[in-house]
């Protein structure tokens, strides 16, 4: 999709909700021109698949002024999933991410401005995404909140067969999961659901 499409398809969104939610509006996108246009027509947050590595990115959002999510991909949405290969999956994904922080800090973003997403299911075999899910607290290492989209996976389906309209236990289970293991933000389309049983969890840290 080309900038001028995106820009056509999602400002006019942003326009309508962002004087009645008293949450930010995220913005996801790779291109430079749609975060700058997002962000000033009220966009509180960048989320790019892309970890800001567009030129002219890494500049646009250093000058939003909003939280930033960078997010770890293999390849890009065409290729991500032609058999991608990894020595230690947590460990690459780790190191990506660390080193994104590090580029985005020289660039003058404030760390404190940045939230980390291993990119569930963007490069990654089912295998791929179990061996994060196990070790997703090595992801939290880097200090910044970590961020998790597991809801309606493939790998969901791939494993129980499950079409997306029957993955609904499946995706809570995961959303569980991954804040036991230091997930701070959680993706969920069943948002009410998913609310609930985050907030059982909730109830029980907090004994």
């Amino acid at each position: 999709m080309s900038a001028s499409d995106e820009l056509q398809r999602v400002i006019p969104v942003i326009d309508a909700l962002q004087s009645r939610l008293a949450v930010p509006i995220s913005i996801d996108t790779q291109k430079p021109e749609v975060m700058q246009a997002a962000v000033a027509a009220g966009a509180g947050l960048i989320n790019d698949v892309n970890a800001l590595r567009v030129p002219g990115a890494l500049e646009t959002a250093a000058a939003s002024g909003v939280p930033v999510c960078l997010m770890h991909m293999r390849g890009d949405p065409r290729t991500m999933q032609s058999d991608p290969h990894y020595a230690d999956v947590v460990e690459e994904v780790k190191a990506f991410l660390i080193q994104r922080v590090a580029t985005c800090e020289a660039a003058g973003i404030d760390p404190q401005r940045l939230l980390l997403d291993p990119g569930f299911g963007f490069g990654k075999t089912v295998d791929h995404n179990l061996q994060l899910l196990a070790r997703l607290d090595r992801l939290t290492e880097p200090g910044l909140p970590l961020v998790v989209g597991l809801s309606r996976k493939s790998m969901i389906g791939k494993l129980l067969h499950l079409d997306i309209a029957e993955r609904l236990p499946a995706s809570i289970a995961l959303a569980v999961l991954a804040v036991e293991r230091g997930a701070r933000l959680v993706r969920a389309h069943d948002v009410a659901a998913t609310w609930q049983a985050l907030q059982m969890q909730i109830a029980l840290n907090d004994l």
